[in-house]
């Protein structure tokens, strides 16, 4: 089975979170992960009105920089937020996210 890479925690610099971040759909995504738990691209796909190669591309660059895990569930990748990690590591770096109203994104 193919796992999907997770980079350490501790090995995320900053300014990698941040420029996932600087992309709206990108926030849109982490925003469904907070409110729903976990969820997959063909989620996003409908929610966002996106082709799915390219919500896999946003899925691919937050996972790489380290804001969401995945797992390979059947035929289906389920992705989550790592809540927990990010909380720890960059304190108050969500809720700022999430004070952003949707139409000033």
């Amino acid at each position: 089975m193919k796992s999907l890479y997770h980079p350490p925690m501790e090995s995320i610099p900053y300014t990698k979170v941040l420029q996932a971040l600087s992309e709206p759909n990108r926030i849109k995504i982490i925003r469904c992960l907070f409110e729903s738990g976990s969820n997959n691209c063909t989620a996003y796909s409908i929610e966002l009105m996106l082709k799915k190669s390219t919500v896999s591309h946003h899925i691919k660059v937050l996972r790489e920089a380290g804001l969401i895990e995945g797992r390979i569930q059947g035929k289906e990748h389920i992705y989550s937020l790592r809540k927990a990690e990010i909380d720890e590591k960059f304190p108050n770096l969500l809720p700022s996210v999430f004070a952003v109203k949707e139409e000033d994104i």
